[in-house]
């Protein structure tokens, strides 16, 4: 065995070039598919990221502006929506409910602590608006139905607004303190924090906003948790039913997607998933294709090496060498090559994920309103990685295999006689 090692790696240094070549044909193919793989990766976990914190099962609705005509009403028409949409929407879909909501809306407001003060927007919301905002709630609680029920003067502020209201060392004694706000006293009951990139609102408690500030019956949005919806059909009947009923109460047409505006994150996850799919399968086929590309290079070379060495293969016959044994000179040769750079391309690919982790990893942009993360964790399962090594060493093998099976098959006195 220590002979032929020495004999492949004494072939080897003769063709420098051609070992090269192969070695970098297979290395090549490992390095990019896992690259590839890496960044498909990176982008598919920034999307989920993006969404994280979401429920599956919300739905929203907003009010919009009528787009058909509608018992003797033109088109332009604005829709608002009202408190009392919220029973229209429970009774007209309430078998698909497990919670609903709404929240409104109060700028201008002067938030003060001693001699800090911030001008915000205050959101008066229900329990909901936290899952279906996607927010993590940093310290302390959020709004409750205890709250909601006695109208409570309890606030929950961005992580931004308290960095901006209270001293370093006053952080972990945020809550329980009282704000001023316009004239009116809220005590903190928790922190979040979201992905905003513009001045974040605080909470109140829905019913405290709409007496203190006397904002009427128009809402903002209708917030929902649903339940009972397993596909894209039962969603679009449920969104229909939505707006039937809507419909029958503003007088809109009920087929009119744009009276009011219904967003739903079952849909929006069903839409991320396809284009999921779709980045894989393009990635995956890219790679495969740069990958069969190395197998190719590695089989060309082989082949021009087997060609190449007729003349020693009728020589090494003649002396009375057996066909297998030269046959498994050529094989272990080729799994050499193979292994080694194959080896070469697969640490190569990992350290390069590992840059872009390191790199765009954690790197966030701006995109207005707020901040998006380009890579989340641009890696690669090290199986594939191994997988895919594999594969280029069995296809070595066999680039290797047939064209030498068929040389060392050619009599001794024809293979002297190649050129």
């Amino acid at each position: 065995m220590i002979d032929l090692f020495q004999e492949i790696l004494g072939t080897l240094k003769r063709n420098k070039l051609r070992t090269f070549l192969t070695g970098f044909a297979v290395a090549w193919g490992i390095f990019m598919l896992i690259v590839l793989l890496g960044a498909g990766n990176g982008l598919i976990n920034a999307l989920n990221d993006a969404i994280k914190g979401i429920s599956a099962n919300s739905v929203e609705v907003y009010p919009g502006v009528t787009s058909k005509a509608f018992k003797g009403y033109k088109t332009g028409r604005f829709i608002s929506l009202e408190e009392k949409d919220i029973d229209v929407t429970q009774k007209a879909v309430g078998d698909h409910i497990i919670e609903i909501g709404a929240d409104v809306q109060q700028s201008g407001i002067n938030l003060i602590n001693d001699k800090h003060h911030v001008n915000i927007t205050l959101n008066g919301v229900f329990p909901i608006y936290m899952s279906t905002q996607g927010y993590k709630l940093k310290q302390g609680r959020f709004i409750n139905e205890l709250d909601i029920k006695n109208k409570r003067k309890v606030i929950v502020i961005h992580r931004k607004t308290m960095e901006q209201l209270f001293e370093q060392n006053e952080y972990d004694q945020v809550i329980g303190k009282y704000l001023n706000a316009s004239g009116v006293a809220y005590r903190v009951v928790g922190i979040y924090e979201d992905r905003g990139n513009m001045q974040p609102s605080a909470m109140i408690p829905f019913t405290t906003l709409k007496i203190i500030y006397n904002k009427g019956k128009d809402l903002n949005s209708i917030m929902i948790s649903t339940k009972n919806i397993s596909d894209e059909k039962r969603q679009d009947l449920f969104e229909e039913a939505i707006r039937s009923s809507l419909g029958a109460k503003h007088e809109f047409a009920p087929d009119d997607r744009r009276a009011i505006w219904v967003w739903s994150m079952f849909k929006q996850l069903k839409q991320q998933d396809t284009g999921m799919s779709i980045l894989r399968t393009a990635i995956w086929v890219i790679g495969i294709f740069t990958l069969l590309s190395g197998i190719v290079g590695v089989s060309n070379i082989m082949l021009i090496t087997v060609k190449e060495r007729t003349r020693e293969f009728g020589i090494r016959k003649a002396l009375g060498a057996k066909p297998l044994s030269i046959l498994w000179l050529i094989i272990v040769e080729s799994v050499t090559i193979t292994t080694i750079f194959g080896y070469l391309g697969m640490l190569a690919g990992i350290a390069a994920t590992e840059y872009m982790n390191i790199v765009a990893g954690t790197k966030t942009v701006d995109i207005g309103v707020a901040q998006a993360t380009v890579f989340s964790n641009p890696t690669v399962d090290i199986s594939i990685a191994i997988q895919a090594t594999l594969t280029l060493i069995i296809a070595g093998t066999l680039a290797g295999f047939f064209p030498a099976r068929k040389a060392v098959m050619i009599k001794p006195i024809e293979a002297l006689r190649a050129e």
